[in-house]
């Protein structure tokens, strides 16, 4: 499995350099592709796995209704209900998401406390989290310097790519 900080280093590399504009690398059954875009196109890395992936996709859980405070009118059904959160808007924070499919963990095994909690500072090499893809353990870093927010999945919970995982408030 690429890494994905291997992934970033090929990438930079590429765009370092005005003579190779695609490269192409084949291991383990995987093979990524990146192609240097031409102008009017987005940057392209794709990691496409050799055989389709044998187990049956379960969404995750939805998390359970708030409970309602005595004295409180219960809420409309037809209104949908929103969280409210003290912290800033979510506009102004980091979403820290996954780079793909796989089981997020918390900790790297389950008798260690959790690499981050709601609170805690994390710098840009920070290990947040571990994403198993593949029986690979993938070791997320932040990326920001700032204090995590939220904690948006539970642990052992399926993820998607692009699914966010944190919210961090970015130290200015």
């Amino acid at each position: 499995m690429f890494k994905l900080s291997e992934i970033k280093e090929l990438i930079e590399l590429l765009d370092q350099t005005s003579s190779v504009h695609e490269l192409e690398i084949e291991s383990e059954g995987m093979k990524l592709a990146i192609r240097k875009p031409d102008r009017s196109e987005a940057a392209e890395a794709h990691v496409v796995p050799a055989a389709p992936f044998p187990y049956p996709f379960t969404p995750a859980p939805q998390p359970p209704a708030p409970q309602q405070i005595v004295g409180q009118a219960p809420p409309s059904p037809a209104a949908p209900q929103q969280e409210t959160v003290s912290a800033p808007a979510e506009g102004t924070l980091h979403k820290i998401v996954s780079p793909m499919v796989g089981t997020f963990y918390t900790a790297a095994s389950p008798d260690l406390p959790s690499f981050v909690s709601v609170g805690d500072r994390v710098t840009e090499k920070s290990t947040v989290c571990i994403i198993e893809a593949m029986k690979l353990m993938n070791e997320l870093e932040a990326e920001v310097r700032g204090e995590i927010v939220s904690v948006l999945v539970e642990n052992g919970q399926l993820v998607e790519y692009g699914q966010p995982l944190f919210l961090v408030k970015p130290e200015s």
